[in-house]
């Protein structure tokens, strides 16, 4: 394998675990987070973008910004459509706007695309209504949107979501379409895909917050999710794997907006699934290409985080072996940043800072595991290019100053790893040996 540096510069470089490759894999996107100041979002100061072969830096928007322990605007979390030459990222309040909306905070954001070719063009996507003396403003939402994700078509975003007007709901998941009823100025009709039960209020089975969420299938029908729910004892809580159902038919403009008493409610004909009963799932889940499988996180008997897989339409209560979760990997430490291969053959993750490789295509060598560097380096953040032949990932690493020859702090840096597929399946035919 050939890994290289590819940013130099003094700054982080943070990728975020989202989809940072450009259509074409030939950029990366990234955010400045923990450059000035301290690692919060609110303290990112720009978005850009590199040119792997080039190493060459575009700043694609960097608006006015403050440092400190409170911080505006907050520019960061980005990811590239599929297709387009734009990327999204989540947005606070400008510098202008602190005074009426207060600084950057989980539930003070929005969504906001911007072109890729540096020309700065910006786009609005979800429109932020926190009235509370009328209705809250159809399609609009109530406090911040996060970790924007497109579809594999790029036709609906996901995020999670954190209201400001009812903040005795926690965390919940949510979703945008474009359409002709969005708020006026903005590109997207908002909804929620569940309404959280109040916190520590819950029922048995009831959900109180949802996270670590992410699109399954390429069409969008199905979003992935960890939920905290109720436990059955009606006591102690679980953490389970759940699937939304939006089927290609929802009318996102049913659903309900909310009021200054009332929560948002998701569109009529939404559907919530759990997959999981037992254990602890965790971790962002991620969907195989071809929509079948859903890769997560597990703890084994020694509490350390492994990988696992399980069916879309599977539950660790089916009688159908191949219905139930299958824990694939078996590392000494915990498992991070899962990715799938496009061939849905490989699943890639961080352990112990190095890449691991899992092969989960059925047969001999199901579950067998490549690492892919061996080292003791501190990979984080792992992302895969459209083809499926180089990984990206964030190293924090000294800085060297050639004219004094000494090394500044460390910076978050750009690293890939271009895949030598030979290798890969020569030691998978030698694992299974």
């Amino acid at each position: 394998m050939n890994e290289k540096q590819v940013s130099f510069t003094e700054k982080n470089h943070a990728l975020d675990n989202n989809d940072n490759f450009s259509p074409d894999g030939k950029f990366l996107c990234y955010d400045t987070r923990g450059t000035v100041f301290n690692g919060s979002i609110a303290n990112s100061k720009s978005i850009e973008k590199i040119e792997i072969s080039t190493g060459k830096e575009t700043v694609l928007w960097k608006p006015e910004s403050v440092t400190g322990e409170k911080a505006a605007p907050g520019v960061a979390a980005v990811s590239w459509h599929p297709s387009k030459n734009k990327v999204i990222f989540i947005h606070g309040p400008l510098l202008s706007e602190v005074e009426e909306r207060g600084y950057y905070g989980i539930r003070n954001r929005t969504g906001v695309e911007v072109s890729a070719d540096g020309k700065r063009t910006i786009t609005k996507v979800d429109m932020r209504d926190i009235s509370t003396d009328k209705p809250t403003y159809k399609g609009a939402q109530r406090g911040g949107t996060h970790r924007h994700e497109y579809t594999r078509i790029g036709h609906r975003i996901g995020f999670t979501y954190d209201d400001y007007i009812q903040q005795k709901q926690n965390r919940t998941i949510g979703y945008m379409e474009a359409n002709k009823l969005a708020p006026s100025g903005y590109t997207h009709y908002f909804a929620v895909l569940l309404k959280p039960a109040e916190k520590g209020k819950s029922k048995a089975g009831e959900i109180e917050k949802a996270y670590g969420d992410s699109w399954v299938d390429s069409e969008g029908t199905m979003r992935a999710f960890i939920g905290n729910v109720r436990a059955e004892n009606g006591i102690d809580y679980d953490t389970a794997l759940f699937v939304a159902e939006i089927p290609d038919n929802v009318d996102i403009t049913t659903s309900f907006s909310g009021n200054g008493d009332e929560y948002p409610r998701p569109p009529k004909g939404i559907i919530i699934r759990r997959l999981t009963h037992s254990g602890w799932a965790g971790g962002i889940v991620r969907g195989s290409f071809d929509g079948k499988k859903i890769a997560y996180i597990t703890k084994d008997k020694n509490g350390v985080k492994q990988v696992s897989v399980i069916a879309t339409d599977g539950s660790d209560l089916s009688d159908n072996k191949e219905k139930q979760p299958q824990q694939i990997t078996n590392f000494k430490t915990d498992a991070s940043s899962l990715r799938w291969h496009p061939s849905n053959n490989w699943i890639f993750c961080v352990t112990n800072g190095n890449i691991a490789a899992t092969f989960v295509k059925p047969g001999n060598n199901f579950g067998k595991t490549i690492m892919l560097t061996n080292d003791k380096q501190e990979r984080s953040a792992l992302v895969v290019s459209p083809d499926g032949n180089i990984i990206a990932y964030n190293i924090f690493t000294p800085v060297k100053d050639n004219l004094k020859n000494e090394y500044s702090k460390a910076f978050q840096q750009i690293f890939v790893l271009e895949l030598n597929w030979d290798e890969i399946n020569s030691e998978l035919k030698k694992e299974n040996n």
